[in-house]
């Protein structure tokens, strides 16, 4: 049986050889009707099936997502199974990615299924030189299955592939951080709208200094959302979250931010308003942004004058006085004047939270400020900015987990007295570190603590005189009064 069947596969080999090499020399018509059922008789053979998916979609100068989603997927596979690798370094030469090599090929099982990958070249057709990559050399993947599993195949496994391949991108990238440029730069050779740079930023949460209980609350919140693609589409709202952090300067607002995108490994966009000429630009550069990425408004009471539309009427008198007197409203007024911005708070509005803020998914709107007061009350709400943290002064749980950070200690002798000192003195995390990081290889951690110890007691008996001030003042005024 087995002498026959050799010779039967022999056969149709040199048929097929024969009719390949001559096919030519017969009329066109004749060829096309010869070559058609020709094809028929070898599909009637070949039980199988042949998918290709090529590096380049049919416009030739766009590479196909579909390519390198298979390729990332494969990845898993060629490591196991395949004979001949090719090693990819990603996530700035820090860890390498394995994929199959050109015409090799590996196997996979899909819900009992076994189907093949080969993965092979296409040569250029002409050596001449070309500066559009769909004149190079192309490659492609191809799968082949038995036609008895098309169905499971082409509905179920292909979309499977995909999805995994895409997640598996998403893991291996290296993440970014991006700021918008001047709209003057959106033209010429290679325009691009953002700039950027790799995000590195170290902070944590475990790093972070926070009442523990805070920062769990916070971790179990960012978590939810990033699971919650089905739960955001079953209520009928766009895949984001707005986070209002605020309070004064030196309490973490930017290591919150930085810690939350290593958190999520998101990309961070950083985004300057008094940069942006209109509304029209704003939801430009929305647009550009990509999902699993964290939108940041840093300082948004000093950015641009985004009240100004709801704000009623005062005298003239004391609208100038206020002017004069209060840094804040300088600060955006000089801002506006400089960068010629004609953002408005509807336009913002209408980005973070209308029909324009469902472009894309997975996003985090962040915004920061030291003065919550001056927000309008629209650009805040709830529903807007979902949750709002307060980022206080230190309190004793904070500074142990500096501690640990700064001077790589749990306990100390001296950590019953910065407890009490806590309770009555107001300090900021960042002048917390900074009395306790070590200026010189000499100095040790008792010698950290007690120059903490100094700088609580001096703000402690700032505060002491502050609200002596603040008393008598009360008391003058009551004088006055009833004067």
């Amino acid at each position: 049986m087995w002498t026959e069947l050799s010779a039967t596969i022999s056969s149709l080999a040199v048929v097929f050889f024969m009719f390949e090499k001559y096919l030519n020399y017969f009329p066109y018509t004749i060829r096309g009707y010869a070559e058609r059922n020709f094809r028929k008789v070898v599909n009637f053979v070949n039980p199988y099936v042949a998918i290709s998916f090529h590096e380049f979609t049919s416009e030739r100068l766009k590479r196909s997502d579909a390519f390198f989603a298979i390729q990332n997927y494969l990845s898993t596979i060629s490591t196991e199974n395949a004979r001949r690798l090719k090693a990819d370094v990603v996530k700035d030469s820090q860890s390498v990615v394995l994929s199959m090599d050109a015409n090799e090929e590996v196997t996979d099982v899909f819900n009992g299924v076994r189907v093949w990958w080969a993965s092979g070249k296409i040569p250029p057709q002409s050596k001449s030189i070309s500066w559009f990559p769909g004149s190079e050399e192309k490659r492609y993947y191809k799968l082949t299955f038995h036609k008895r599993y098309r169905e499971i195949i082409t509905k179920s496994y292909v979309e499977h592939v995909l999805k995994k391949g895409k997640e598996i991108a998403v893991k291996n990238r290296q993440r970014m951080l991006y700021t918008n440029n001047p709209s003057k730069d959106w033209h010429g050779w290679k325009p691009t709208k953002w700039g950027n740079i790799v995000f590195e930023h170290p902070s944590t949460f475990d790093t972070l200094a926070m009442d523990t209980a805070k920062k769990e609350e916070i971790k179990k919140d960012l978590i939810k959302f990033s699971k919650g693609k089905d739960y955001y589409a079953k209520i009928g709202k766009a895949w984001k979250r707005g986070y209002l952090l605020y309070g004064p300067p030196g309490t973490g607002k930017s290591s919150m931010i930085a810690a939350m995108a290593n958190l999520l490994d998101y990309d961070v966009y950083d985004l300057e308003l008094t940069t942006i000429k209109d509304n029209s630009e704003l939801r430009k550069l929305l647009i550009e942004t990509k999902g699993k990425s964290i939108i940041v408004i840093e300082d948004i009471d000093c950015s641009l004058d985004l009240t100004g539309q709801r704000k009623k009427r005062k005298e003239k008198d004391d609208d100038e006085a206020d002017k004069e007197k209060d840094p804040i409203s300088k600060k955006k007024k000089e801002a506006e004047e400089e960068s010629g911005s004609k953002v408005t708070l509807s336009g913002l509005l209408n980005v973070i939270d209308g029909i324009w803020s469902a472009c894309g998914g997975e996003r985090i709107i962040i915004f920061t400020t030291n003065y919550v007061d001056k927000l309008d009350p629209a650009l805040i709400r709830r529903g807007r900015m979902d949750k709002h943290i307060v980022m206080s002064y230190c309190c004793f749980e904070a500074f142990k987990v500096l501690a640990k950070n700064y001077l790589d200690i749990e306990s100390h002798e001296l950590f019953g007295k910065i407890e009490e000192l806590f309770v009555e003195s107001k300090m900021s995390p960042a002048d917390v570190a900074d009395s306790l990081m070590p200026k010189s290889d000499e100095q040790d951690e008792e010698t950290c603590l007690k120059r903490l110890v100094e700088a609580l007691e001096a703000s402690k008996e700032e505060a002491r005189k502050k609200s002596e001030e603040e008393a008598m003042l009360k008391t003058k005024d009551g004088v006055v009064t009833e004067g």
